[in-house]
């Protein structure tokens, strides 16, 4: 009877220690990504880097390949250059920026639009974790097929996720690209808007 006594006290410490634990996960979790991006001491070099490498795209002789490279995007603000993920469904997400296939692609013209996950406790520096960091005038760029095609962020905004119209064609090209939003409730859109400057 002592010896119950005294373990029921030592196992609801330890039930107790093991709730607040993955408590204080679920709650910092979404926080450490932006953490090591301050953390960072490269952070305005890798983004100058990244800018070179889209104006290296943009000047650099065009060698044969002998298999096309894979399509790229990057985007200096936020320190990230990743391949483009192609895919049917939805289920393209768990892998990077996802091209939605209903949309353009940078050589057709028209409005290229890329979605990526924003946090998931999975992979919590989801692919657009950043995107927030994206302002209007930055640089964003994607090699699409061998050519560098450079955009300028036009807008940023915040919508609903019944407003389609951030997926319509456009007259100009256009990339769009589009992440849940906020961290803690994604409720919305985070919604980056860039228009073509110039192409290689």
């Amino acid at each position: 009877m002592s010896r119950r006594v005294v373990t029921l006290p030592r196992v609801n410490n330890v039930l107790l220690a093991a709730i607040i634990a993955v408590n204080l996960y679920l709650i910092v979790l979404p926080f450490v990504p932006a953490l090591l991006f301050k953390a960072d001491h490269n952070g305005s070099q890798s983004s100058k880097a990244l800018t070179q490498k889209i104006a290296q795209g943009l000047t650099a002789p065009k060698k044969a390949a002998a298999a096309p490279p894979a399509n790229q995007l990057i985007i200096p603000s936020m320190q990230y250059d990743e391949p483009i993920i192609e895919g049917k469904t939805i289920t393209a997400l768990r892998y990077g920026p996802w091209h939605i296939p209903t949309g353009s692609s940078p050589d057709k013209g028209g409005n290229t639009v890329i979605a990526g996950h924003r946090f998931t406790y999975t992979n919590p520096r989801g692919t657009f974790y950043y995107l927030n960091k994206v302002q209007v005038g930055d640089e964003i760029g994607v090699i699409w097929q061998g050519k560098t095609y450079e955009y300028k962020v036009t807008t940023t905004e915040v919508v609903p996720p019944t407003d389609m119209a951030v997926e319509n064609q456009t007259a100009s090209p256009t990339l769009t690209l589009f992440t849940c939003t906020p961290l803690w409730l994604p409720k919305d859109r985070l919604v980056v808007v860039a228009s073509l400057e110039q192409t290689s």
